[in-house]
């Protein structure tokens, strides 16, 4: 057990740890309403495939969480992310991303009740600051690029804890796979309906298109699909704190990517990521 433990987690942080860089390829043919539309078209239609019978345990009353989720959870970070990362590098957007426990423990005490112990409270803090120096620090040694742009990873990452939150609050008594499959089967028409009025279907004929259009169809059916099976497997076989342990091995791929493909941070800005990394330990942590 201790072994398939393992032989979960790490490919899972490699395959989310990678979404990064996919969709730093992606946006060299798309722009980012076109990846965006496109990732959720390819996830939809694969999650249908492997999930449609999962639809049938979602009650007639719980739609409208599912509506609400998938908004919240997926189409707007969707979004968000390709946005950032047009002028943000593949690294510091993952760094940021493993802000989403930090805002976890914030959203669950503020809007739903759930309690925190000091030392996490600390956790958050430290969090928060090493945030700041990753992204201040940005502006100084990354001239040419528009740091302010990272306030929507941030986002972004508020955007997936609020929908932890609320999963747990108001859909916990279904599956995880139902909850993922509904999600993206109401996003389908909306995403189409996208991809179309972007004149995505105007230059699919382009090979930069084609080929930025298989890195995000990659993102969609392995990062989202393929990763949220694994992901809900190991939930299974092992205990939450150390599911969430994937947090940690995410930066660490997504900077490995990043400096593969030509990116480089200063010293502050890795500084600054073990703050964060810092905080989230101190925040998520068995008493």
């Amino acid at each position: 057990m201790k072994q398939s433990k393992w032989l979960l987690l790490l490919p899972l942080a490699l395959i989310w740890g990678s979404s990064f860089i996919l969709m730093k390829k992606g946006l060299l043919g798309l722009n980012p309403v076109q990846l965006g539309a496109l990732r959720i078209v390819a996830a939809a239609l694969f999650l249908i495939v492997v999930g449609f019978n999962s639809l049938k345990k979602i009650r007639s009353t719980q739609w409208k969480y599912i509506f609400l989720s998938a908004f919240v959870g997926t189409f707007m970070p969707v979004f968000l992310f390709a946005f950032a990362q047009t002028q943000i590098s593949s690294s510091v957007s993952g760094i940021l991303n493993s802000l989403t426990p930090l805002n976890t423990l914030i959203f669950g005490a503020l809007f739903f009740g759930l309690g925190f112990q000091r030392r996490q409270l600390f956790g958050v803090l430290i969090g928060l600051t090493g945030c700041l120096v990753l992204i201040l620090s940005g502006f100084v040694d990354n001239p040419g690029q528009n740091y302010y742009f990272a306030i929507l990873v941030v986002i972004a990452a508020a955007c997936y804890a609020l929908n932890v939150n609320f999963i747990k609050k108001y859909l916990s008594d279904l599956n995880s796979v139902s909850i993922t499959t509904g999600n993206f089967v109401v996003m389908l028409i909306p995403a189409l309906a996208m991809l179309y009025f972007s004149g995505y279907f105007e230059v699919i004929h382009l090979p930069q298109t084609q080929t930025a259009s298989l890195y995000i169809v990659v993102l969609a059916i392995v990062g989202t699909g393929i990763a949220n099976i694994l992901f809900f497997r190991l939930i299974q076989i092992s205990s939450p704190i150390f599911a969430s342990s994937v947090t940690y091995l995410i930066p660490v791929v997504a900077m490995i990517w990043g400096f593969l493909d030509g990116e480089i941070l200063s010293p502050l800005q890795l500084f600054g990521t073990l703050i964060i990394l810092g905080g989230v330990y101190l925040s998520s942590r068995k008493a």
